[in-house]
């Protein structure tokens, strides 16, 4: 049986990822692709459980990064490898480049402890491809101050701690070899999801 793939959605808070989630989910499943649809932190019940907390409860950096892997660690065994190999593809809205772009950048985590986690939790499973939503900080925060819904204890986070998730996404997209595929998330909904649509072709 062919393994399915593994397509993750990633960017600041207020670039718009979410908003195309189901748009995405709906077109591969046109296609007659059978999918899976995830987010993190969650996936599973634990893994909301500890979304919960991690949204919420304020803590130490070193338990924030380890609860954020427990919760992925727990996604990976009953959720996403078992889809995988079933010939199941998955779309998660986020996955282990928002460590390293919210702990690692933007609380000042070591990366290199964030790769011995990934590493461990992981083994060598990476998405096949990451659509990464690139916006200004300063956009991204009108976005957010439009919503109905009350700001989670990152949301809150100030305009710097932003810039320095953005810089580290955009790093990774650099250093990814193309896995991780930046989207202008500045244009209309339009014009993205024509972009979309192009890059989910091809895969």
């Amino acid at each position: 049986m062919t393994r399915g793939k593994f397509i993750t959605l990633e960017g600041v808070d207020g670039a718009g990822k979410s908003s195309h989630v189901d748009w995405l989910a709906g077109r591969l499943r046109a296609r007659g692709i059978t999918l899976v649809v995830t987010r993190e932190p969650g996936g599973t019940p634990l893994g909301e459980k500890l979304r919960d907390i991690l949204l919420a409860d304020s803590m130490h950096l070193e338990t924030e990064t380890l609860l954020m892997f427990a919760a992925r660690r727990e996604h990976l065994d009953k959720l996403i490898v078992p889809a995988l190999e079933r010939g199941d593809w998955v779309l998660s809205d986020r996955f282990s480049d928002a460590s390293f772009a919210y702990q690692g950048g933007g609380r000042g985590l070591d990366f290199a402890r964030i790769r011995v986690l990934e590493a461990w939790v992981q083994q060598d499973l990476q998405p096949d491809l990451t659509l990464f939503f690139d916006l200004s900080v300063e956009l991204a925060r009108q976005r957010l101050s439009n919503t109905s819904m009350p700001p989670d204890r990152f949301e809150k986070e100030g305009a710097p701690f932003f810039e320095r998730v953005r810089k580290a996404y955009q790093t990774r997209a650099i250093e990814s070899g193309g896995r991780i595929r930046p989207i202008d998330s500045s244009r209309s909904m339009d014009e993205i999801r024509q972009e979309l649509e192009l890059i989910i072709a091809t895969i």
